[in-house]
């Protein structure tokens, strides 16, 4: 297991270890098939031969077309380009965006700027058992909605969504809305056919599935335009223009080839289990995340501790959990807010996320450092 060995890295909802024949494969690309995919030379020809092949491998893993795949930057751009391509391409049909109060800030914060700017805006919130009303979302969708932006898994707390309802609530209200679906959490670990759920946009990350970070993808339905937020070549149909970073769209197609959903599901939720009985062992450890949780995701409070204390606790004996996303670098969650934490289970709140490289000693051992922390370190007054 390599230098799985040596630390407990529990935070592959943050990112996860590239896989090794990912990293061969980029290193391939880079040294030897090092072509323009755009190019017209026989070196131009190999490498576009690459991009259609891994255009392909993430078609399939998604149940779609290979037309129907547009390779970005990341989780954060494909959102990005969903978000306000739809929004600038249907402006002219109404004003009104429907999301929930716990999305990845890449959309959050996204619908946050079209508020700013006169959009009329819904945030549908949970209840406090982290569920969804399908009537909030009846009640919200209407005529003037252009946009309902869902994601799959919240990635704090690992809250499954109704995706595959809210199609047929669009349909029934008349709308001229666009669903779209962060699928970051979900690719590569429950079972996507994207064509048979009903969204129009769909959004994927290379890096939490084993590949290297700087790409993702882009699922737009056929047939289906939205506006362009660059400008400046013919790349990807002109969607998201710009020379593809063929070395990562070759290495996370090698890694979506070597997904096995199922197996890994079960093992995970082996995991999940064992390590809830072994959290909840442990005085002031409670759970955060829903009973029915994707199992990859763990979110629980060790109260009286600041999440952070008992992070850099953690991290000083090599065990890797996350404070709540990455991305928000420490700063507190509005996930956790949305889902009615109260004060003291969101400021001690932690994230345990897996991957099929984990085993039952990794979760051992963060449980034995939890209990050490809980003895020593200062409580939070207040």
């Amino acid at each position: 297991m390599g230098d799985f060995d040596l630390e407990h890295y529990l935070d592959n909802s943050a990112t996860t270890k590239v896989s090794e024949t990912a990293a061969k494969k980029v290193y391939e690309m880079m040294t030897e098939n090092y072509g323009n995919p755009s190019s017209l030379h026989t070196r131009g020809i190999k490498a576009e031969d690459e991009l259609i092949s891994a255009r392909s491998s993430i078609a399939k893993a998604l149940g779609v077309t290979s037309a129907e795949i547009y390779f970005t930057s990341g989780g954060t751009e494909a959102n990005n380009l969903a978000v306000f391509g739809t929004v600038n391409r249907l402006k002219k049909r109404g004003n009104k965006i429907v999301t929930t109060a716990f999305e990845h800030s890449s959309v959050y914060e996204s619908v946050k700027h079209l508020e700013e700017n006169g959009f009329q805006t819904v945030y549908v919130k949970p209840d406090e058992n982290g569920h969804f009303s399908i009537e909030d979302f009846e009640n919200a969708i209407d005529k003037n909605t252009i946009l309902v932006s869902v994601m799959a898994v919240n990635n704090e707390l690992g809250t499954i969504l109704p995706i595959e309802r809210l199609k047929k609530i669009i349909e029934k209200k008349q709308s001229p809305a666009l669903l779209h679906c962060d699928c970051v959490q979900a690719f590569g670990k429950i079972p996507l056919k994207l064509s048979k759920i009903g969204v129009d946009l769909a959004s994927v990350s290379g890096h939490k599935v084993h590949a290297p970070k700087g790409t993702g993808a882009l699922f737009v339905r056929k047939n289906l335009h939205i506006k362009p937020l660059l400008f400046g070549g013919e790349q990807e149909k002109k969607l998201r223009p710009g020379t593809e970073a063929l070395p990562l769209i070759t290495g996370f197609s090698q890694a979506v080839k070597e997904f096995d959903i199922i197996r890994n599901y079960n093992y995970i939720n082996e995991l999940n289990a064992y390590a809830k009985e072994r959290l909840l062992e442990l005085d002031d450890i409670v759970i955060n995340s829903p009973e029915d949780a994707l199992p990859y995701i763990i979110n629980f409070s060790a109260l009286g501790i600041r999440s952070e204390t008992m992070l850099h606790f953690l991290a000083q004996k090599e065990i890797y959990v996350s404070s709540g996303s990455a991305c928000a670098k420490g700063k507190p969650s509005h996930v956790l807010s949305a889902a009615g934490l109260s004060r003291e289970r969101a400021d001690s709140a932690l994230r345990v996320s897996f991957c099929e490289l984990n085993t039952k000693e990794d979760i051992d051992a963060l449980i034995s450092a939890l209990k050490e922390g809980l003895n020593t370190l200062a409580r939070r007054k207040g």
